[in-house]
């Protein structure tokens, strides 16, 4: 377990304690730490990329508006997790995406045979783009969770289990997508139809790693843990604020992941 960060040992002081110029002078270290966490040199191949949200009030003028925290991780050729950036936006376009992944690869990012992400299109495109001959995966889960929107209640169960089922077989999603749009059920027909090639391009790589990089969970439990370690927090006062004690938890997280266990059995280990 990492030593935790100056954020972390004096939050717990009263606040009467702590003079304008020690809270200032706290904020501006943290905000170096992570600065330089956020911009260090990515120093192994990543062959798998994954991409996910998590949503924040954060003041903006006289209001609060929600933004988004986008995280990036992989997974590295020893097999090893490792977070490799985050910023905060409130446009997901592809425009904004391409520029992100260019910062990748500027610090160094090789490698990337797939990135896993939901199904915004901003990501698939600026993907698909950047990494020249790289495959983009649609987590399966954020695809189960986008076709039961369009389900009725009562049979979302049935339906859940049928995509479950079918995830990793062309026909047979194609088939649930023809049953689906026979039965009425025409959006979440749709939904399957368009996803299809980007629900299949896990079975391209080994069998052993399928669970782990046919979906964004991985980043899940760390959006999770975002949730959980800001929630005292509530709305942000600007950018800067969320970024410092985001940053500063992915720098914790990165470290059990880097010191824990390997994640993935690579080929030729």
């Amino acid at each position: 377990m990492s030593a935790e960060p100056d954020y972390w040992r004096v939050s717990t002081k009263p606040i009467e304690q702590l003079s304008p110029a020690s809270v200032s002078r706290i904020a501006k270290d943290l905000d170096e730490q992570v600065h330089a966490f956020l911009q260090r040199p990515i120093e192994q191949e990543i062959p798998y990329l994954f991409v996910d949200a998590s949503y924040y009030k954060v003041r903006e003028g006289p209001r609060y508006i929600t933004k988004a925290l986008l995280v990036i991780a992989g997974v590295r050729m020893d097999g090893y997790r490792e977070i490799l950036g985050a910023r905060i936006t409130d446009c997901e376009n592809e425009m904004f995406w391409s520029g992100l992944f260019e910062d990748l690869k500027e610090r160094g990012l090789v490698g990337v045979k797939m990135v896993v992400s939901d199904g915004h299109a901003g990501i698939q495109k600026a993907a698909e783009a950047t990494f020249l001959g790289a495959s983009w995966q649609m987590c399966s889960v954020h695809c189960t969770r986008a076709v039961l929107k369009n389900i009725p209640r009562k049979h979302q169960k049935e339906v859940a289990e049928s995509l479950k089922e079918a995830y990793g077989d062309e026909e047979r999603l194609q088939e649930l997508a023809d049953d689906l749009n026979e039965r009425g059920y025409r959006k979440a027909a749709n939904t399957i139809e368009r996803f299809i090639p980007g629900l299949m391009s896990y079975t391209a790589f080994p069998k052993e790693h399928a669970k782990r990089i046919r979906t964004t969970n991985m980043m899940e439990r760390v959006n999770k843990e975002l949730k959980r370690r800001t929630k005292v927090v509530g709305a942000f006062p600007n950018e800067e604020s969320l970024l410092r004690l985001a940053g500063s938890i992915l720098m914790d997280i990165n470290e059990e992941w880097v010191t824990g266990r390997r994640y993935l059995t690579m080929e030729g280990e």
